[in-house]
C-alpha cells in the first residue's frame, strides 16, 4: 500500500512539459500523443463503465425489484383471499353447525323435559296407588282390631252372663247333658 501512495506522490515530482516521461501531468502543456494514450487507456478500462449505463441498470435492477415485490405481494394477496374465503366457509359452516347443534339442544332439552315430566306423573301416580293401597290396608287393620275387641267384648260379656246365670245344679245338668251327647256319638261310630 505504502508503495501505490509513493508513487501517486512521486506524480507531482515529475517534470513539466518538454521532458519525456510516462505522464504529463500539466494539462496544458500536453501534446496530442499523451492525450491519445489517455484517452486510450480511458476507453480501454471504462468502455463499460457509461453514467447513463450505470443509472440506466440500477433503474433497471430497482425497477425489476419493485415489479418482482409486487408481484408478490399480489400472489400474497391473492393467498390472503383465498384463505380469508376458506375462513369465512369454516366459520358459516361453524355457525350452520351451532345453529344446528342448538336446535338439537333446544329439542334435546323439551324432550327430556317431558321425559322428565312424565316420569314425575308415574312417580305420583304410584305413590297415590301406594297410598290408597297404605290406607286400605290400614283400614283393614282398623276394622280387624274393633272386629277383635268386639268379639273379645262380646265374648265377656257372654261369659259374664254365663256366669251370673249359671248356677252348681245347672252346671251339673249341662255337664250331664254334654256327657250323653258325647257317650251316643262314641256308640255310633263304634
Amino acid at each position: 500500500m505504502k508503495n501505490v501512495t509513493d508513487s501517486f506522490l512521486s506524480l507531482g515530482h515529475w517534470p513539466f512539459a518538454g521532458s519525456f516521461g510516462f505522464f504529463n501531468t500539466d494539462i496544458l502543456s500536453t501534446n496530442l500523443i499523451n492525450l491519445s494514450v489517455v484517452l486510450g487507456v480511458l476507453i480501454f478500462f471504462g468502455k463499460g463503465v457509461c453514467a447513463s449505463c450505470l443509472l440506466s441498470d440500477l433503474l433497471d435492477n430497482r425497477k425489476q425489484r419493485m415489479l418482482n415485490t409486487i408481484r408478490n405481494s399480489e400472489e400474497l394477496r391473492g393467498g390472503a383471499i383465498e384463505q380469508l374465503e376458506k375462513a369465512r366457509a369454516r366459520l358459516r359452516k361453524v355457525e350452520m353447525e351451532a345453529d344446528q347443534f342448538r336446535v338439537n339442544g333446544y329439542s334435546e332439552i323439551e324432550r327430556e323435559k317431558l321425559n322428565l315430566i312424565n316420569s314425575i306423573y308415574k312417580t305420583l301416580e304410584q305413590l297415590e296407588n301406594y297410598k290408597n293401597e297404605i290406607i286400605q290396608f290400614e283400614q283393614q287393620r282398623t276394622i280387624n282390631q274393633v272386629r277383635q275387641r268386639v268379639f273379645k267384648q262380646a265374648l265377656q260379656g257372654a261369659l259374664g252372663t254365663l256366669n251370673s246365670c249359671l248356677n252348681n245344679a245347672l252346671h251339673l245338668r249341662t255337664i250331664s247333658a254334654n256327657i250323653g251327647i258325647l257317650g251316643s256319638i262314641k256308640e255310633k261310630t263304634d
